[in-house]
């Protein structure tokens, strides 16, 4: 093996960190600045805000004699306040017991705050995530816009060899005289799909400049590449948003649909595609992989899937979303990746879907790395949906994470004093283990899987 075959390959896998390591700085910033900012407003006295561990690189006080820093390595972080014995929150007996000659003093400390105030603190960094990510889908969904109804013509995708007679601004009425349905008609876009031809042309019903004109186009849902999935067979292949399938398997495709039906039947068996890309058309072999996907009662079902999602033929005419709208939207793709998670993990636990689903820093980095060769939309998206995962991990209730002192707290609210110290400080090896077990088996899914 040369250099120059080598190259490629280093490029590729330097990408991939810079990415991973990109999304994971700024999920973990605004993590721990959830905690310091309401450790601030609370009264509790942050020492460091270290954004990854090791060698400090770079550091500086701040007027509150605070250090802010930029540590070696990037794959994580944490805020230590006053009175933490570690990052992890640990409680320092020493500094605790000399603070407590100065209720003031004691007061700034985390372990000699209120109830409260430690609780907003540790609370802080999960629902920052979600604010964030909630923030970043309410922005997506305000640049997009919201689609028009009736459904019109926004742009037509340039179907390879052919000259469409679709124009943007048609308002679409009828494909091969079925007539299209409501915007969020499930039910009724599932029988549409069902209903038309299966022809390589079909005809529109149109209305144009105040009139309804018939057309001849291309199928509706041509074998057009709208997007790639993360971390599958096509992203792993080199195929990108935009290529369109001619050939599979030496037969020539004009339909996404021949593309899903003949994956399904080869339950794995390598694939030949030939792509159109721009002018260019090239040849390529991928094998699908099996993928459990989440379905609308929470359960999961196994499919071969090479990795992509298809397009229409044309791309919707959009309008401007409102405010609320956006923030609902937004809002309900939070909920639905945190919902999805859960049922994920519980059917992981129980056996009905395999442990593999389970990604670890590998796996997340590839993720970045195929998330940010797609655009920057389609990374900003990941970082969100990313966000929102490590929001919900840190509330699960383990010992050091930050559901585990939610839970400290919950009983110190119940019995009315806080744990034992030395029991505290055993949960929170058990915790530590717990927590590097997961990762030493999730990392091992990455690379046996």
């Amino acid at each position: 093996m040369d250099l120059l075959s080598v190259l490629p390959q280093l490029g590729g896998f330097v990408y991939t960190i810079a990415s991973f390591v990109v999304a994971l700085s700024i999920i973990v910033a605004v993590h721990e600045y959830g905690h310091y900012i309401v450790g601030r407003w609370s009264g509790i006295h942050a020492e460091v805000f270290s954004l990854g561990f090791g060698p400090v690189l770079w550091s500086r006080y701040d007027k509150r004699g605070t250090k802010w820093q930029i540590a070696a390595l990037p794959f994580g972080g944490y805020v230590k306040f006053l009175g933490d014995a570690d990052a992890a929150s640990g409680k320092d007996s020493a500094v605790v017991e000399a603070a407590a000659a100065d209720p003031v003093q004691l007061r700034r400390t985390m372990h000699g705050a209120p109830l409260w105030a430690r609780t907003a603190t540790v609370a802080a960094g999960p629902v920052f995530n979600f604010i964030m990510s909630i923030a970043v889908f309410t922005a997506l969904a305000l640049s997009m816009g919201a689609v028009r109804d009736p459904l019109t013509v926004g742009a037509v995708v340039p179907v390879p060899g052919v000259e469409s007679q679709l124009r943007p601004g048609d308002e679409l009425i009828e494909v091969a005289g079925v007539p299209l349905p409501g915007l969020g008609d499930n039910s009724g876009w599932v029988a549409f799909n069902a209903a038309l031809p299966f022809s390589p042309t079909l005809e529109y019903l149109v209305r144009r400049d105040g009139a309804e004109v018939t057309l001849t186009d291309t199928y509706f849902s041509p074998a057009y590449i709208d997007t790639v999935m993360p971390r599958s067979a096509a992203a792993d292949a080199g195929l990108q948003s935009g290529d369109f399938i001619s050939r599979l398997n030496g037969e020539p495709v004009f339909a996404f649909k021949q593309l899903v039906d003949h994956v399904a039947a080869t339950e794995g068996a390598p694939l030949s595609l030939e792509v159109t890309r721009g002018s260019e058309s090239f040849d390529v072999s991928l094998s699908p992989r099996r993928v459990d996907l989440p379905q609308g009662d929470g359960s999961f079902a196994s499919r071969w899937l090479i990795g992509i999602t298809g397009g229409k033929l044309v791309d919707y005419a959009t309008e401007s979303m409102g405010l609320g709208e956006a923030l609902t939207t937004g809002t309900g793709q939070v909920w639905g990746v945190i919902s999805s998670s859960i049922s994920g993990l519980g059917h992981m636990i129980t056996g009905a879907i395999s442990t593999c689903n389970l990604s670890g820093p590998i796996g997340i980095a590839k993720a970045s790395g195929d998330t940010a060769s797609q655009g920057a939309l389609s990374f900003i998206s990941f970082i969100a949906v990313l966000s929102t995962a490590v929001g919900l991990l840190n509330l699960f209730p383990i010992p050091a994470l930050d559901g585990g002192h939610l839970v400290f707290y919950a009983y110190e609210a119940v019995v009315g004093r806080p744990p034992n110290d030395r029991a505290v400080q055993i949960l929170m090896s058990i915790g530590i283990a717990m927590i590097l077990s997961l990762m030493v088996f999730a990392l091992g899914n990455d690379i046996f899987c």
